[in-house]
């Protein structure tokens, strides 16, 4: 049952039409969402070279498969700590300063990358870890906050959140990819840090317009609180022993360090669902809806195996085999990922006004989710013909890595928006930052499988590669297709 602050926040939530007719909020995390996106991705456009790079070009000297391994597993860090910062903005912090403590350490993390060293290095990696699993999951619960549940603007709010998002994503690569490429890897991480703590001031600035985050769901008392922060500090110390321990002993290698990292995005999960599902907390109509948002979550899970892939082996093929030249012009190889970015951001505000446009009569979100689920494996069907029979140090015109680029985009809008908006509706109310903390755990699993498979780049033929993923992809949209009409019973009354 609602209560009256509820229904005065819903209420509030109507009236509101101050950007572009949404609630004046999506502004203030829109605005934050871009300079957290300028960091991350302008940083995340040139780590897999930074680490593949030789020492003495400043770099740490990895082979291409171990960098790209790495790099994924380093993503499943992120997005598994988003778990951990969904329950502490639900039992502890509330969403707001959840945001705030997390947007602060990212902007540590990516001042400690810029010192010139690798310890600086895997610190700084570590701080960005941890604030990003605060930040990313409690953004997108304030967003859904900012709507009713029944409010048909809610998706377009969530389109237009996502173009912000793009948005940084289109320029971080642009600044911190340049930097890194010709000026040094350091450079690039140093304007990644500037952009967070831009982020971090504008954000302070609009507390005001989040009007519906009332603190912790589900607080707990002085004692709790005491009790959780010394397993915290147990768990951490318990876990870097055994770490040092183990290094020390000649077994923990960075290949079995990746596999740990894998083994925990596949438990973690399932972990979390068999929590859920069996939590008092949640009522028997809550968990109904709870059944077809596992098959969400594998969806994303699919999808995400193609799009990190533009961090890692795309990012490689770009600066072995792309022609990186227009009219004669050199550009950055890490630029490409800020054209994955442009591309989302003029095609954000087309499917915002679309879905608005029809209405409560726009595609089923699992209908929307399977179309995306078709763009990520065409995506990666188009580098076959470019990349089939070709070995060693080939040459590929841009245009292919465009036509990849230009379907991935699509189909990421469509996903991501609409998972996020699915989530922020279909979440148990005890469970709300932790069901989207969940989904970002879709993006840790895909990042731990791909920490395995991106091992095999290199070693198989591009070709072969990008058309396993691809097939793959479209394989799992029509499974998708096919269970429309009992996701559309079972997601009832989310349209």
């Amino acid at each position: 049952m609602l209560n009256s602050t509820d229904i005065d926040s819903q209420d509030s939530a109507r009236l509101d039409h101050s950007f572009f007719g949404h609630p004046r909020g999506l502004l203030t995390l829109s605005g934050l969402e871009v300079w957290e996106r300028f960091s991350f991705l302008g940083m995340q456009a040139i780590l897999v070279l930074y680490f593949a790079d030789s020492v003495a070009n400043g770099g740490l000297g990895m082979a291409q498969g171990t960098a790209a391994s790495v790099v994924s597993a380093y993503g499943t860090l992120v997005y598994l700590t988003s778990v951990v910062g969904g329950w502490v903005a639900d039992r502890m912090l509330g969403s707001y300063r959840a945001v705030l403590y997390g947007g602060v350490l990212i902007a540590c993390g990516h001042y400690a990358m810029s010192v010139p060293t690798a310890t600086m290095t895997w610190v700084g990696l570590g701080l960005i870890v941890i604030g990003t699993g605060f930040l990313k999951p409690n953004a997108a619960t304030l967003v859904g906050g900012l709507y009713a549940t029944d409010d048909d603007r809610r998706d377009a709010g969530f389109a237009l959140y996502y173009m912000a998002i793009n948005i940084g994503a289109f320029a971080g690569p642009l600044v911190s990819g340049w930097l890194g490429q010709n000026k040094g890897w350091h450079w690039g991480f140093s304007a990644a840090a500037v952009g967070m703590t831009f982020g971090v001031i504008q954000y302070v600035l609009g507390r005001s317009t989040l009007h519906r985050d009332r603190g912790p769901v589900h607080p707990l008392t002085d004692a709790e609180r005491t009790r959780w922060a010394g397993r915290a500090v147990a768990a951490v110390l318990l876990v870097t022993a055994v770490g040092v321990l183990l290094q020390l002993l000649g077994w923990l290698t960075m290949d079995r360090a990746v596999d740990l990292i894998t083994l925990v995005s596949v438990l973690a999960p399932i972990a979390y669902f068999a929590v859920m599902f069996r939590s008092p907390e949640v009522s028997r109509e809550e968990r109904g809806r709870l059944r077809p948002y596992v098959v969400l979550f594998l969806a994303s899970v699919v999808f995400n195996l193609v799009l990190f892939s533009s961090y890692t082996t795309l990012a490689l093929l770009a600066v072995d085999h792309v022609d990186n030249s227009i009219f004669g012009w050199h550009f950055p190889s890490s630029w490409w990922t800020s054209i994955l970015g442009a591309i989302e951001v003029l095609l954000a505000p087309v499917i915002a006004a679309l879905w608005v446009r029809l209405g409560n009569r726009q595609p089923h979100a699992s209908r929307k989710i399977a179309y995306s689920l078709f763009a990520a494996g065409v995506s990666f069907l188009i580098l076959v013909p470019a990349t089939l029979g070709k070995s060693g140090d080939y040459r590929i015109a841009g245009l292919w890595l465009l036509g990849c680029y230009l379907f991935m985009g699509g189909g990421d809008i469509l996903l991501e928006t609409t998972g996020m908006s699915a989530t922020s509706k279909l979440a148990p109310r005890h469970f709300a930052s932790q069901t989207m903390a969940v989904w970002f755990l879709s993006l840790a699993l895909s990042q731990g499988i791909a920490a395995q498979l991106t091992k095999l780049y290199g070693e198989i033929a591009d070709s072969a590669y990008y058309g396993a993923l691809g097939l793959f992809a479209v394989a799992a949209g029509i499974a998708l297709y096919l269970a429309l009409p009992w996701m559309r019973r079972t997601m009832h009354p989310v349209h």
